[in-house]
């Protein structure tokens, strides 16, 4: 790796990339004292020095020009945290136990997003380990994890993280990461990782001082300017994330990699940063097991999927309109970036399940009318994932609430047997499966000064919602800087046992098996689908068929009163949530929110 320390028979080699630096100095902090060394300047603003007094668990710095030390930006661990200095580490010293692990499809993907930090009491890699039985059982393939990397204090998200190789203290030393991936992969489970490559944390982030080339005010983001990916000194920055996402991979035995919010990467030039990094991967790592990069991308951009094209590299996308347009029906919210689905959310919906975006182009007023998307009905189901539930969407409301706590228990089923049983791959959120009472809150640990600006923050970006215009409303907004929100977002997982809890469970249990069992086979075969009736009174019939000509129906009413039959049931029934379908064909009606899943097999033609 460029980047970072590296152990050599003569001792440690360290590396840092200071273009703006004069001098730069080594300290290493070992056995109480400490001792500094200068580094020699190379070309193109690098800075190396061997070591032959440093060894694996060797504390260092870099104190540059003569100021206060900073950890080093590529530190594999920064036990003390990201104002500390960093730890040398011995890369292949854990004794792996996957050697047979191969991976898993893609097409049979069922994830399930949790952080480390909250997911239990301990908040640890090992806690989680404890839990992964429990994951099988429920029918998860593939075990994604939110962002890592070290950022500042003890509790918080991850999306601020300023050390992007140095998993974050708190939960847990890098072994500890590489036994949870080590005993996930023992029970055939894949584990992905939430990789942030758009922007760095706004505390802890030393880079700015010596080495402002990162940055680009070219270009700006919700976080500031944007990660230099196309200006001068940008091959090294470039190099910086792409090695990465590459360590991830190779030392901890990651299957794949979530990346966050690529709307927000700024790159013009060719290639772009997103397909540079794709080929590395498979190029790389990727040439010797499946490894599978998924896209956040409010943009839509279908090319990035496209299989035909050039970009041919990435395996799927959250959808986003999937979710937003299904949450509105079960919900009727429709402010904030919900306003895009409020007129036609059951079309939109028709749209996302046959074609993947519901935007394809169409103006947003969201985005100030702006056209949103690009065509997506040519690409197969596999690579848009569908979800009722992630962090964002749990956590982002001002009191972190779950689907459970505000919606209808019938439109909750409903939702849920759509989205676990659509050839889309299926994601849930912790505790999901068992509508877990505890809430998912925005949380930080920011140093005060930037602690009161970011509770000041969240204050006015709830104050555009009409409801919280009411201040009375508005002080019982959570501080996300409080302990409290922390530990309110822990699950408890003795509650799942409850009653109205386990019977969540066996439900999503039972959906999940009967993907694995009558979807699952189905979803490579799949030719083309279709929403084929719509009705404005909340019925849907969508179509996927299969290359045998077999045709997997879905039947739906999302609405709160009966409708009209608008298609009869052909073929075998899969699920049901009402299922007295003679019942149903008899009365020409659906019931409020009914779903039913068939399969109907090919036709045979006649000599």
């Amino acid at each position: 790796m460029p980047f970072g320390t590296e152990l050599r028979p003569d001792g440690v080699r360290f590396r840092l990339w200071a273009p703006s630096a004069t001098r730069v100095d080594l300290v290493l902090a070992d056995g109480g004292g400490r001792a500094e060394q200068p580094m020699q300047r190379l070309e193109q603003g690098w800075f190396e020095l061997i070591s032959p007094a440093a060894r694996v668990g060797s504390r260092y710095a870099f104190r540059i020009d003569g100021a206060s030390p900073v950890p080093d930006p590529a530190s594999r661990a920064n036990p003390d945290g990201v104002h500390a200095p960093s730890e040398v580490v011995d890369p292949q010293r854990y004794e792996w136990q996957d050697a047979t692990w191969r991976g898993r499809e893609w097409h049979e993907a069922v994830i399930y997003e949790l952080h480390v930090g909250t997911f239990t009491r301990e908040g640890t890699f090992a806690a989680v380990e404890q839990h992964l039985d429990h994951l099988i059982e429920l029918g998860i393939t593939v075990l994604e994890l939110m962002p890592l990397a070290a950022f500042a204090g003890s509790r918080g998200w991850g999306y601020d993280g300023v050390l992007p190789f140095a998993p974050h203290a708190g939960y847990g030393a890098p072994d500890e990461l590489k036994a949870l991936v080590s005993g996930a992969h023992r029970r055939g489970l894949a584990v992905m990782l939430d990789l942030v490559c758009n922007h760095l944390g706004p505390e802890g982030n030393y880079l700015h001082g010596y080495a402002p080339e990162f940055f680009s005010e070219r270009h700006q983001t919700p976080w500031g300017p944007a990660i230099n990916f196309d200006g001068p000194s940008s091959r090294t920055v470039r190099d910086f994330f792409i090695h990465a996402a590459l360590y991830w991979l190779e030392e901890f035995h990651f299957d794949g990699l979530r990346i966050d919010a690529v709307h927000a990467f700024h790159d013009d030039s060719d290639p772009h940063f997103l397909i540079e990094l794709a080929s590395a991967v498979r190029n790389g790592p990727g040439r010797e097991r499946p490894l599978h990069l998924v896209l956040e991308n409010h943009a839509n951009q279908a090319h990035y999927l496209d299989s035909t094209g050039v970009a041919a590299r990435f395996d799927a996308q959250w959808n986003e309109d999937f979710h937003h347009s299904l949450h509105v029906i079960v919900s009727g919210e429709t402010d904030g970036y919900y306003e895009d689905f409020a007129t036609r959310p059951h079309a939109l919906l028709g749209r996302a399940l046959a074609e993947g975006f519901a935007f394809q182009g169409e103006p947003s007023r969201h985005h100030g009318g702006q056209p949103r998307g690009e065509p997506s009905g040519h690409l197969p189901p596999s690579v848009f994932v569908n979800f009722l539930q992630t962090h964002d969407m749990v956590g982002n409301r001002a009191f972190g609430e779950r689907l459970c706590h505000f919606v209808p228990e019938p439109a909750l089923i409903a939702a849920t047997a759509i989205t676990l049983l659509s050839p889309a791959p299926p994601l849930l959120f912790m505790g999901e499966e068992w509508a877990a009472a505890e809430p998912f809150l925005y949380f930080c640990d920011f140093e005060p000064g930037l602690a009161a600006r970011v509770r000041a923050g969240r204050l006015r970006e709830f104050a555009r919602f009409g409801r919280f215009r009411d201040p009375l409303l508005a002080a019982k907004i959570p501080d996300p800087a409080a302990p409290e929100s922390w530990r309110r977002s822990q699950l408890d997982w003795t509650s799942a046992r409850k009653r109205e809890h386990a019977r969540w469970h066996t439900r999503y249990r039972r959906l999940l098996a009967i993907r694995r069992r009558d979807i699952v086979p189905l979803i490579p075969h799949v030719r083309d689908s279709q929403c084929v009736h719509l009705e404005s009174n909340g019925a849907l019939a969508v179509d996927w068929t299969l290359a045998s000509g077999a045709i997997l129906h879905l039947l739906a009413n999302l609405s709160a009163a009966s409708v009209p039959l608008i298609r009869r049931p052909a073929g075998r029934v899969l699920f049901a949530t009402h299922s007295n379908i003679r019942r149903t064909v008899a009365n020409n009606e659906f019931a409020p929110w009914s779903v039913t899943w068939l399969l109907e097999r090919a036709r045979t033609k006649r000599s």
